[in-house]
């Protein structure tokens, strides 16, 4: 069981973002494995056996722009109330980094997890820009300095509090401030966290169970392709 998940984490975190957040569930129950998490592990390989020519495709033409999608799943852990933090970033409308993990604290509502989730992809945001900019720089490219990098995110409630700072009310005052910096990122022009419908956000693919159309198309979304539909 240790074997199989480290492949399939291997995968996951490098070529196919589309089974991050299956392999994430599963390789939970690494230590006290049951028949059950073994057949979960046989249906990823079942799929990646019908799907060996897919990967990432990154094609020539597209406008070079950084997004973001970040999402949380709330209590996906209901036996330990934990939830799951998502994202993904896409450059030239495929995904360049993505990430599907069990928050490590306690949220109290969908908007503290939501909060948390967005914490998590303002961080490695901040990293990928100054990555990118320093490509573009050295290559004699326009850089990304100047304009705000767009974070996509389907909680209203949440979007007002980073957009206004830290809140300290009945409902927020128990939250850490340092989950609020992104705030300071908007401020100084870093990032733009924006609102999305949930049935758009990407970032849906990484912390929950989707129906299959759901499924094929955030996974076409994010720039997965068979070579048989590149022809």
């Amino acid at each position: 069981y240790l074997s199989a998940i480290g492949a399939l984490l291997y995968l996951a975190n490098c070529t196919r973002p589309d089974i991050a957040f299956s392999v994430n569930l599963l390789a939970r129950y690494s230590s006290t494995p049951t028949r059950r998490h073994w057949n979960g592990i046989k249906h990823i390989m079942r799929y990646l056996r019908g799907s060996t020519d897919m990967g990432l495709f990154y094609p020539r033409g597209t406008k070079s722009t950084l997004i973001v999608y970040a999402d949380a799943g709330y209590l996906s852990d209901p036996h330990k109330a934990r939830s799951q933090t998502g994202y993904v970033f896409t450059f030239c409308d495929t995904a360049i980094s993505w990430r599907s993990t069990k928050q490590t604290m306690t949220a109290t509502s969908s908007n503290h997890s939501e909060t948390l989730a967005i914490h998590e992809a303002s961080r490695e945001c901040i990293w990928l820009r100054s990555m990118i900019q320093h490509i573009q720089e050295s290559c004699g490219l326009s850089s990304i300095r100047n304009n705000p990098t767009v974070i996509y995110e389907d909680n209203a409630a949440c979007i007002t509090q980073l957009r206004g700072g830290y809140i300290k009310s009945d409902r927020t005052k128990h939250i850490s401030p340092k989950f609020f910096y992104t705030h300071e990122f908007q401020k100084n022009g870093d990032i733009d966290v924006q609102q999305i419908r949930s049935s758009d956000n990407l970032a849906d693919l990484f912390t929950k169970a989707l129906p299959g159309t759901t499924f094929k198309k955030l996974r076409h979304d994010i720039g997965m392709r068979q070579i048989k539909d590149l022809h």
